[in-house]
């Protein structure tokens, strides 16, 4: 019903934010991201909208063009070339409907960057992600091909005066983000991928495949994919923005990067790397924290919370050997006065595992602001697992995580396929790690959601399509079902259940799209 408010507000232009103490939380009994496989898609919340060969998929030519800044109310929809950095400004809220394929031009260094008091309603469905790509062909496609998507917003962040200006884009008023509104709204993100991005548009200053600068709790993010990024996959610069189904696939730097205050929910995440692609210049990280750059006790601290994440590195299984001159580091590389948490997360194929740095971030151990608790640390070298801080530090540490459990014994149904092709990161019945997760530390602020309302989905089928006079709507319990066209402007909208017949006969020809409950479908009308 949330889903559908939402579109009706929208529909009106109306603004929407999330409660602040919104329920997040989903209490699994397994550790990492996935659960038991039931041998059916439904356990697979990467089914459908992910893509892992985006290298070679054929993406259709565009039709339409976005070169120049967005400063109304705009909607774009179907192939789009993406030129020059765009800026969504004045207030506006840019939609981006089903479906819609948005390829960046690398001659221009496209990039789209959403400002602060804008918002990106970008909202797709399993069946009709949104995608951002390269507008390269086939075979000439890799990292950085377009600089990516920067959310802006006004939440706190740890900055002197509370705003900065975001890294890699030279700074003007249209880069900088923070503000004293942690509840700020950016708008909506939900099943879309992200491939080919992190451009440098100076020397050593590449963006990230996705960027929050001080996006608020307002905002939602679900179902998000970021792959082949040139820098980070993911980077938080302060902000309390929430966010679930995050993967992260074959980037460059880091994969979760959080800095300068940022204090989301984070819960899961699957992080697969290459052997072959690392941070030349620097070193290549599962998830990277500082509070600063300099470690200082700067307020709001850095202290997002993450759960049941599955973190695959570039050794995969621990056979794959790695190439002279790599870079790889560190699972975790927590520092310079960081506080993150992270619970119930399965990590294999890294050269070490937990880095825990310096004597703030030791403090914040021993306080209890910074926790690392019920995780499996696999198929790490010989005395790897805890790495930096003195070995006798970590004996607290260790005590309350896993380093023995092998990936046998995790029983991944197949994790470790052949780059490029889907792998499937749910659990045998028979894995050691499908119960065991615990969500009592009090970290786990806000509510949980209802597992019943999780697995509750709707079975739809609408036909004819095209249609010309009517389509007939059959479904298996009572729904909302809303009927919105090309513009996303809400036709109307009513419960139904059964099989119920929908006039279209005094629509005109085109695209129109069936939000039924949680499933969106895109009709025809054709006379």
């Amino acid at each position: 019903m949330r889903k559908l408010i939402t579109l009706i507000l929208i529909g009106l232009g109306l603004n929407l934010s999330l409660n602040a103490q919104s329920t997040f939380w989903t209490a699994t009994s397994y550790k990492g991201a996935f659960p038991v496989t039931d041998g059916t898609p439904a356990t697979n919340w990467t089914y459908g909208w992910s893509n892992f060969d985006p290298e070679n998929t054929n993406y259709p030519s565009t039709t339409s063009t976005l070169n120049s800044d967005i400063t109304t109310n705009t909607t774009i929809g179907g192939n789009v070339l993406l030129q020059n950095k765009i800026y969504v400004t004045n207030g506006a809220t840019l939609t981006i409907l089903p479906g819609t394929i948005i390829r960046g031009d690398k001659a221009t260094q496209a990039t789209l960057i959403v400002t602060k008091g804008c918002k990106i309603i970008a909202e797709g469905t399993q069946n009709l992600p949104i995608v951002f790509t390269s507008n390269e062909s086939v075979g000439n496609r890799t990292e950085g091909d377009w600089g990516g998507l920067v959310i802006l917003g006004l939440a706190t962040n740890n900055q002197p005066g509370g705003v900065a200006n975001i890294e890699g884009i030279v700074p003007t008023a249209n880069t900088q983000y923070g503000g004293t509104n942690d509840n700020d709204n950016s708008g909506i993100l939900k099943y879309v991928r992200i491939e080919f991005a992190g451009i440098a548009l100076e020397p050593n200053k590449e963006i990230n495949g996705i960027t929050f600068g001080s996006v608020g709790r307002g905002t939602q993010v679900d179902f998000i994919q970021v792959s082949f990024s040139g820098d980070d996959s993911y980077e938080w610069f302060g902000g309390t923005v929430d966010c679930k189904h995050l993967i992260a696939y074959r980037g460059i730097d880091d994969d979760f990067d959080t800095d300068f205050g940022y204090r989301g929910r984070i819960q899961f995440g699957l992080i697969i790397r290459d052997n072959t692609m690392y941070d030349a210049a620097g070193d290549s990280n599962g998830l990277e924290s500082d509070n600063d750059a300099a470690g200082s006790a700067n307020t709001p601290q850095t202290a997002a919370v993450f759960s049941n994440l599955t973190i695959i590195g570039a050794k995969g299984n621990g056979s794959l050997s790695l190439p002279a001159g790599e870079k790889f580091e560190k699972a975790f590389r927590i520092r310079r006065n960081s506080s993150i948490s992270v619970f119930n997360s399965l990590v294999v194929g890294w050269e070490k595992g937990l880095s825990i740095e310096g004597a703030s971030c030791e403090a914040n151990v021993t306080s209890g602001t910074l926790v690392f608790s019920n995780n499996v640390l696999t198929e790490l070298p010989l005395g790897a697992s805890y790495v930096t801080a003195a070995p006798t530090f970590f004996t607290t540490v260790a005590s309350v995580n896993d380093t023995t459990t092998s990936v046998s014994q995790i029983n991944w149904i197949n994790a470790f396929p052949t780059l490029g092709t889907t792998p499937d990161c749910r659990l045998d019945s028979t894995s050691l790690v499908a119960t065991g997760a615990d969500f009592t530390n009090s970290k786990f602020v806000g509510g949980f959601v209802s597992v019943n309302e999780i697995a509750k989905t709707t079975n739809v089928s609408i036909y004819p399509n095209p249609a010309t006079n009517n389509v007939n709507i059959t479904t298996d319990r009572l729904v909302q079902v809303t009927l919105i066209d090309g513009m996303g402007r809400v036709i109307n909208t009513q419960s139904v259940s059964g099989t119920f017949s929908l006039d279209v006969s005094n629509l005109n020809n085109g695209i129109y799209f069936l939000q039924v409950d949680n499933t969106t479908k895109k009709i025809i009308v054709r006379k």
